[in-house]
């Protein structure tokens, strides 16, 4: 069997607008950076970065600059999608170059990596508009023969924790629909949440990864922080459609 299609995912980086700012005693740029060197030293190359949303906190020119060049220094090829702290045009403006950029659908020999945007304006939760629902279709009927990856940023199934899930996908019946009509479909990554996620729906793999700056306690009724350390997803793909995928933290 060929060698699996090598992923890793790392999600809500929260870059501040200054340089050594820092947010829940997390210098979130710095911690950025620590889990792209430790997870490149560990694992020594991936096929594909990918960035599930919430690059910044606040949206900047100097954040999102900042964000590419660190990115570039891996020469890997590298897809981010927005977040509900991003802004869509700036990011897609600065985070472009032929080996990091934010394209939607990125396609391999055995896999397509299809990216969505679940932002709705003028709030912290997600939706996933007719123009999108529209793009996965014609994505998915198009390379119907490749195993397809789905990345977006909001959680499409509650994680159980109560106000966390006040912000999952409000529109995910929709979504799961146009899913159910398509085999190929292995599974759906997110970010977000701040914290580990895997279950089944519909035979389908159902992801969610650590932040790369702090996570959020699991199961918790309120907002409440853990004390796992920041972290990352890796995922290979194979080329007979299955995934093996693990997550890891660095090191306290």
């Amino acid at each position: 069997m060929e060698s699996p299609l090598s992923i890793l995912q790392i999600t809500d980086l929260h870059l501040l607008t200054k340089l050594g700012e820092k947010m829940c005693n997390v210098d979130t740029e710095q911690s950025f950076c620590n889990v792209l060197k430790y997870a490149f030293s560990k694992h020594k190359q991936f096929d594909l970065i990918l960035v599930t949303g919430d690059l910044v906190q606040d949206p900047s020119h100097f954040g999102y600059q900042r964000i590419h060049q660190e990115l570039e220094k891996y020469k890997t090829r590298t897809v981010c999608l927005p977040g509900n702290h991003d802004d869509i045009a700036l990011m897609q403006k600065l985070i472009q170059s032929e080996k990091v950029n934010c394209n939607k659908n990125n396609l391999f020999k055995h896999w397509q990596i299809i990216c969505l945007n679940s932002k709705k304006d003028g709030t912290q939760g997600g939706f996933i508009d007719s123009t999108e629902l529209e793009f996965l279709s014609k994505s998915l009927n198009l390379h119907s023969h490749l195993n397809t990856l789905i990345a977006i940023h909001h959680n499409s199934i509650p994680t159980g924790s109560r106000w966390l899930d006040t912000m999952t996908i409000e529109n995910s019946d929709e979504f799961f629909s146009i899913i159910s009509k398509y085999p190929q479909v292995k599974a759906i990554t997110c970010g977000h949440i701040h914290q580990k996620q895997e279950l089944k729906k519909n035979n389908r793999l159902i992801l969610g990864a650590p932040s790369t700056c702090f996570q959020f306690k699991p199961d918790s009724v309120k907002y409440a922080l853990d004390d796992k350390s920041p972290g990352y997803r890796v995922l290979e793909l194979f080329s007979n459609g299955d995934i093996n995928s693990e997550i890891y933290y660095l090191p306290q």
